[in-house]
């Protein structure tokens, strides 16, 4: 049973460890992620709009599809939506606009949510990984003191048992702690994107409601 217990402990602490590195892993990806999928400022998102709307002034598609398709801006999430209307052109406004925000929602909001919820399941396993490593460490510790009567027992032994559920409890407290306050974060930070995308779409679509878009489409 002693052994069952130490082998139980060595594999709570690498659990907590994989936990916490996974973590750090996906919070990491996804500040990465967001950063990428953002304008770095209003003045770079202003700058793309503005060569956008002069080549549609122009009636120059093939080049508006360049312009998305080339650095810096292949990565951002609102040149990857433009070359989605441009693609849905012929369809009329208003079905772009649905087919934008389907789009938005598909290919990149559930991206980050998906990786999102891992973060939250971590904050959710580490405090039970320390609980259990808790109930293994107070077994382990009223197993002698039952066996104390015969055996005999040193004070050392009980307080190795009670510290190590001491430090697993406060071990799973410290992995979730700061990843709630990461998660938080990132909730915040995909918010500010979803809604730089909307602005930042809603003045594409309305060069298209002023005229840009070809002749003979439907409405």
């Amino acid at each position: 049973m002693e052994q069952i217990l130490e082998l139980a402990a060595n594999a709570i602490y690498a659990a907590m460890a994989a936990a916490a590195l996974y973590g750090v892993y996906t919070v990491i990806m996804l500040s990465r992620r967001i950063a990428q999928k953002r304008f770095s400022s209003q003045a770079q998102a202003d700058e793309f709009l503005d060569q956008v709307r002069e080549e549609l002034r122009q009636g120059n598609r093939e080049a508006v599809v360049e312009l998305c398709d080339s650095p810096p801006w292949w990565s951002k999430a609102v040149p990857q939506l433009v070359l989605v209307a441009m693609a849905n052109l012929h369809r009329g406004t208003a079905k772009v606009r649905r087919v934008l925000a389907e789009r938005f929602e598909k290919d990149i909001l559930a991206d980050l949510e998906y990786r999102t919820s891992w973060v939250a399941t971590i904050v959710k396993v580490a405090p039970m990984l320390g609980l259990l490593g808790t109930v293994a460490g107070m077994i382990n510790a009223f197993k002698k003191i039952a066996g104390a009567q015969s055996t005999g027992i040193k004070p050392e032994a009980l307080a190795s048992d009670i510290s190590f559920a001491l430090v697993t409890t406060a071990l799973g407290l410290a992995i979730a702690i700061p990843l709630v306050l990461a998660g938080n974060m990132i909730h915040v930070r995909i918010g500010k994107l979803q809604d730089s995308v909307q602005q930042d779409l809603g003045r594409f679509v309305e060069e298209l409601d002023a005229g840009a878009r070809p002749e003979g489409t439907i409405s």
